[in-house]
């Protein structure tokens, strides 16, 4: 039997129209009423049909963006690009961010769905990823961001996280580095797990492995200076950081100076983005450079190529995984290893 409306609001013990409003994010519904409203749809497992989307009207020209964060300066980048490209070519973006929580991204595809979005673009915070099909049930076009989502969207732009993971190792073992600590955050993500793949692979052709692996769950500037500050006690043979972000790399510099050594004299340090702050941070940051617009700007016209093919029955494009290619960008903070190591 097909679930429809009726059954939800049984389920959840309200009106039809309280969970009309709901659905369609109009009209004024409590957080509680909400919840309930939105728990009983994920039980019934109910999405609209697609064809009651198209006879709701025309295509809505609105674009869902999902982010596990938009305060981590690097998806702050990948959100204005998004939403730039987006807009030049008519359609306006809902960006949420999920928080790095599985009930905010399950919540906010409730949401996708009422205010029936053209397309989604999504960077999954999760190796769990069922909940996002009921938005491939509904016959929205998906594109992976930043990382892969397997089994729900086909199509995915993102940097090569693994071979920028060998050119940071590569970088410091040719400046004669052997005794390498990795700090980064989070734990759980996707690219910081395929850049970590890179560097251990690249080392391990030198027969060396990682001093330290530090990996914080939280992505912050507190809790990987915190990190850094750490091994920086522990292991005094360390030559070397790698930080799998600008900002763990920035947080490694800064616990470098505030325990009175030398960037690079003493400790070398290498990040990964090349973020704005990486060419102004003393000393100027050794990083690599992905470039954030472009994966950007390249996932939404992606996405527009997959919605334009869904309006007009065009369904024989290949599904695409496009890898941007990164570089190293050499600056101050890296140098040969220090003399007494030699």
């Amino acid at each position: 039997m097909t679930t429809s409306i009726r059954h939800i609001a049984k389920l959840a013990g309200t009106s039809v129209s309280s969970v009309s409003r709901v659905l369609n994010n109009s009209g004024y519904a409590s957080p509680e009423l909400r919840h309930r409203v939105e728990a009983a749809i994920r039980t019934l497992n109910y999405t609209p049909s697609k064809g009651a989307r198209m006879l709701r009207g025309a295509p809505s020209r609105m674009i869902g963006l999902m982010l596990p964060s938009i305060d981590v300066p690097f998806f702050g980048i990948l959100a204005h690009a998004i939403e730039q490209e987006l807009f030049q070519h008519g359609y306006q973006t809902l960006i949420c961010s999920t928080a790095e929580n599985m009930d905010h991204e399950a919540r906010y595809i409730s949401m996708l769905l009422a205010q029936r979005v053209d397309g989604v673009i999504v960077a999954s915070a999760f190796g769990s990823i069922e909940h996002f099909g009921v938005l491939r049930d509904a016959g929205i076009p998906i594109i992976a961001i930043d990382r892969e989502l397997s089994g729900i969207a086909d199509d995915a732009v993102m940097a090569d996280h693994e071979e920028g993971g060998r050119l940071m190792a590569r970088h410091l073992i040719g400046l004669g580095h052997r005794a390498i600590a990795i700090v980064g955050a989070p734990a759980h993500s996707q690219p910081i797990q395929l850049r970590l793949q890179g560097i251990t692979a690249e080392m391990a052709k030198d027969g060396i492995t990682p001093a330290v692996v530090a990996m914080a769950e939280e992505h912050s500037f507190a809790e990987t200076y915190r990190l850094a500050r750490e091994l920086l006690a522990s292991r005094p043979e360390i030559t070397a950081i790698i930080g799998t972000t600008d900002v763990s790399a920035i947080a490694a510099i800064h616990a470098v100076q505030d325990r009175g050594f030398s960037v690079p004299n003493d400790y070398s340090v290498v990040g990964f983005d090349d973020l704005p702050e990486a060419a102004y941070v003393f000393p100027r940051l050794t990083t690599v450079a992905q470039p954030i617009r472009n994966v950007g700007q390249q996932a939404a016209r992606l996405l527009e190529t997959l919605v334009e093919d869904q309006q007009t029955g065009d369904g024989s494009r290949a599904a695409a995984i496009v890898k941007v290619p990164v570089t190293l960008i050499t600056r101050d903070s890296t140098g040969p290893v220090r003399s007494t190591m030699l």
